[in-house]
């Protein structure tokens, strides 16, 4: 008897090692898998995208840290495999970038993460109303435009957009389209001290014309409606792969650029062979109002990457329920 209990034992434990081994890879299928995250300039999408990262973390992925380039290389880099993925794709506005690194041959897309991303143009509600302008069409009149000069050359100063941002090359095409060229000033450099260029003007008494986008921090320090208000284009024109898009909202207004979808997007090889963080990918969402009240806190100065981690942790916290379904769903994706 004692014969045959031993082996039986023997079996026993390795069927149970073998079931803790299944279970182990169940929950972490991302074990020994290295995955390199990529952001843009703007610090403010670090919230989004370390909140991807440890979702990563938790199905077992070894994350390395965040590597910041532009969005057209960043696309290609993803492409080409030399990165993971990236939290901040913008569709439609990035759909020339995705469009030449190879589209849906060489890139993941599925999911929408962050829904009904708006852009567009603001003056200050005090002009607005003193000259009733309502429309960017109505800077072609050189005094109009004058209104909004700051560097004393007669031609009206937008607060603009990065080059390699994408919506750079949207209002370049507007201030030929729409016959601005002549008036307008698109200013250029880093925006976030621009910005705060702007808001100085702004407290100072001074007529102000920006570009800006949701969700992002400006619109809670200058907000829609009571400190400034949007402008209307004069028809929908957009250029590339947006061409023919119509710009007008549902309710009949038209601010010249299309609402945007953020979308998670990585290489599309290792996202194959990861079912589990494409299934992440499509799954994770994030409302627009969690990311602005995130970037405003960093506007505020809890802008360190200290901040920013406290601020992803108290929202899994306070989401906990959502975050371990994106899990569950992840681990399910991984059979």
């Amino acid at each position: 008897m004692t014969y045959t209990i031993k082996p039986l034992r023997h079996l026993a434990v390795a069927g149970l090692a073998l079931l803790l081994l299944g279970a182990q890879a169940q929950e972490l299928p991302g074990k020994g898998v290295k995955v390199l995250p990529l952001k843009s300039s703007i610090a403010e999408e670090t919230f989004q995208t370390l909140l991807v990262t440890k979702a990563l973390e938790q199905l077992g992925y070894e994350v390395q840290a965040i590597k910041e380039v532009e969005y057209p290389t960043a696309h290609i880099a993803l492409a080409n495999g030399d990165a993971t993925f990236m939290a901040d794709h913008w569709n439609p506005l990035h759909a020339d970038y995705y469009k030449n690194a190879g589209g849906d041959a060489r890139l993941y897309r599925q999911g929408v993460y962050s829904a009904n991303a708006a852009q567009g143009y603001l003056i200050d509600r005090k002009t607005a109303e003193q000259y009733k302008i309502t429309n960017i069409g109505q800077l072609k009149d050189p005094k109009i435009a004058q209104l909004f000069d700051s560097n004393g050359d007669d031609k009206a100063d937008l607060t603009g957009c990065n080059p390699g941002w994408g919506c750079e090359a949207v209002i370049e095409h507007h201030l030929d389209a729409y016959g601005l060229r002549a008036t307008v000033t698109h200013n250029q450099g880093s925006y976030a001290a621009l910005m705060a260029d702007t808001i100085t003007r702004h407290r100072a008494g001074k007529p102000i014309l920006y570009y800006t986008w949701t969700p992002y921090w400006v619109s809670k320090e200058l907000k829609p409606g009571k400190d400034v208000v949007w402008l209307q284009v004069p028809f929908s024109s957009l250029p590339g792969e947006q061409k023919g898009l119509d710009t007008r909202l549902p309710n009949g207004k038209n601010y010249g650029f299309v609402v945007n979808n953020q979308q998670i997007v990585a290489n599309k090889a290792w996202a194959e062979q990861n079912p589990a963080a494409a299934r992440l990918f499509a799954v994770m969402q994030l409302p627009v109002a969690d990311i602005n009240a995130q970037n405003h806190l960093m506007s505020q100065g809890q802008n360190k990457s200290a901040d920013i981690e406290r601020h992803v942790n108290g929202w899994i916290r306070a989401h906990q329920k959502t975050f371990d379904g994106w899990l569950e769903q992840a681990r399910a994706g991984a059979h």
